[in-house]
Order: structure tokens, then sequence, then C-alpha cells
């Protein structure tokens, strides 16, 4: 033991003697007694060298009711002569370093009472059985059965109520929000949509979203979850079921429909009480109204009409079992002026028509 280090050891003994307030310290002490003294407890606490040469006349050593953070304290272990040791009531945190007991033969009592220890299988040691329950008294240290036992009971009860009410949502969020859903699993859902998502679009059908009425049909401004403006015309007569079946087949035709100069169909709806389809949302102005209003030039005229023709080849071309009208009044204009034939159908393929219109 170098010099300087007992010298160390004397000054740090003789403080601990008097703070220890033991009428029987001279030169020796046999009890290091610190409880209720928090500022003295963490001081010497960090005294490494002092515990590495503590006296043999140390028995016992109280360090309680200090509330001391940290780890466990091991260099106290190096006054392996001790026959008890009282840590309770602090602070301390981590492991309980159980091998380092080891060479504490004489340890006798033990208290680690009321800390913060980590939860560990001590009750099945060796270590355990030296001493008994009282030394682990909420120290953290001792698996609490009780609370395994709820926290089995929450988990095997639990676990299945979260999973079905999971199941619950997601199977809410296939059938009634699939716009919420990721876009590669509402791409399996075609072009429908349902009531809760045109409620939604539509701020619950407010009236001031409503921008058309009628005995049967009811016109909307929608805003879709992506911040697409939509057109929904909801129709509210009651046909049969077969009447159904067609309007959806219709519906799946047009909606594959391509050109810059349609009008887009998103998709359909059906309701209990109503059906509905979902357009693109373009402003009403159409050309009768341009014609009479504006009095366009003749390339602005001849741009139209040149529209209006491309897109009836297209529709000539690929889907000649579409019909459309062509009234001035049924033919919109873009911002771009370019025209929107707005009224088409599904005809029958005999070329016969269809009285009622879809659109």
């Amino acid at each position: 033991m170098d010099l300087d280090e007992i010298f160390k050891h004397t000054i740090v003994a003789s403080h601990l003697c008097n703070e220890s307030n033991n009428p029987n310290c001279v030169e020796s002490f046999p009890k290091i007694d610190l409880r209720n003294r928090p500022n003295i407890a963490s001081l010497y606490l960090s005294f490494a060298f002092f515990w590495k040469y503590c006296p043999l006349s140390i028995q016992s050593i109280d360090f309680s009711n200090n509330s001391v953070k940290g780890g466990f304290p091991n260099d106290v272990l190096y006054c392996t002569q001790i026959q008890s040791l009282d840590l309770s009531i602090n602070e301390f945190s981590g492991e309980i370093p159980i091998q380092s007991f080891s060479s504490l033969t004489n340890l006798t009592f033990l208290n680690l009472s009321y800390n913060c220890f980590s939860e560990s299988e001590i009750s099945d040691s060796q270590f355990f059985k030296k001493f008994n329950a009282s030394s682990f008294l909420h120290s953290g240290a001792l698996i609490d059965h009780k609370k395994f036992t709820i926290k089995a009971i929450i988990l095997l009860v639990g676990f299945p109520i979260l999973v079905i009410l999971m199941v619950i949502f997601l199977g809410w969020l296939c059938f009634q929000r699939p716009d919420f859903l990721p876009r590669i699993l509402q791409s399996s859902r075609g072009f429908t949509f349902t009531p809760a998502i045109l409620k939604a679009a539509t701020c619950g059908f407010s009236n001031k979203n409503l921008v058309g009425k009628s005995d049967i049909v009811h016109i909307y401004k929608g805003v879709l979850r992506d911040g697409t403006e939509v057109k929904i015309e909801m129709y509210w007569d009651d046909i049969s079921r077969d009447s159904y079946h067609k309007f959806v087949e219709e519906c799946k035709i047009l909606s594959e429909l391509n050109h810059k100069n349609l009008v887009k169909v998103l998709g359909w709806c059906k309701g209990r009480k109503f059906r509905a389809i979902i357009t693109e949302w373009t402003e009403e102005e159409n050309v009768e109204m341009w014609l009479s209003g504006a009095s366009p030039s003749w390339n602005h005229r001849v741009k139209v009409l040149m529209g209006v023709v491309e897109c009836m080849l297209y529709l000539h071309e690929e889907w000649p079992e579409v019909d459309y009208d062509l009234k001035t009044s049924s033919v919109l204009l873009s911002d771009k002026l370019e025209p929107l034939i707005s009224r088409f159908q599904v005809g029958e393929r005999s070329n016969s028509r269809r009285s009622k219109n879809l659109l």
C-alpha cells in the first residue's frame, strides 16, 4: 500500500469515525453509521481507495435513508469482513452484483429494501436463500408474481381483444373508407366509392356543397382525401337489383374512357337509398354560354370544334358502344378552352339507344 494511499485512508477513516459519532472510535471502529446523512453518504461512497483498504475492525455499514442515486456501490464489498450491510431507502438502480457477495462469508444481515434495482430472478438463487424476502422489500429486484399475473391476464385477454379491434377497424377501412388505405390496396377495389367517402368529401352532404337539385338527382361538389375536386351526382330513384348490376357494368365501361375532351368518370357508389356517379369537377360554362357571351374568335371556335371531332373519333374507333350528346349545352369548356363532352352513356351493341342518360 502506497504512503499516499495510507495517508488518504487514515484521514477518511478518522473523519468517518467522527461522523459516525462512535464513542468507541479511537484508532479503529466497528461500525460506519451514516443514516439520514445524505451529504456525507454520497461523499464517502465515492472514496474507492478507502473501501479497498477499509479497517478490519469494521463489522457493520449503514447507509440507509440517504436517497443516494446511481448503481450498486460495489466498492463497499471490498470490506469482506463485514457482518451487516444496510443500503435501504435509497435510489440505487441497475443490477445487484450477486456474484460479488460470494467473498462476504461473514455477512449475516443485508437490507436492500426500497430501492430501484432491475427486476431479476434473484429469488431462485442461493444468494436469496442465505437471507430472506425482508431484505429485498420494494427493492425492484424481486419478481412481483401478483404483477406478473396481472400482466399475464392483460396480455392473454387484452391482446386478442386488441387483435379483434384491429381487424374490425381494418375491415371498416376496407369497406367504408378505403381512401385511407395505401394505393396498392385501393386499386383492388376498382372505381367503387363508399357512402362514407362521399359524406366526408361533401362535409356530410352539406347545403354549401349542393350545387344542383331536382326530385331525383342531387348534385354536389366534393373534395376527396387526396385533394381531387369531384362532381357527385346522386340519384334517389329506386331501381331493381338487375338494373343496378347493369348500372355498375356501364359505369365500369365509362370509367375506362380516357380522352382529354371527355369529362372523366372516376367511379360510382351504391347506398341504401341512392346511387351515385362521381366525375371530375368542371366549371359549368358550356359552349352555348361561351358563344353567346364572349363572342370568341374563329381560331378559338375551330379549336373547340377540332377537340369535339377528335373525341368523336376516339369514341367511334375504340368505344363504339358509348353514345354521346353533342348539344352546345352539354359540351363544357375547361379553363384552357378545351371542349369536354359531358353527356354520354353506354348504348346497346345493336346500336339502339337508351332513353336515359347516365350523366
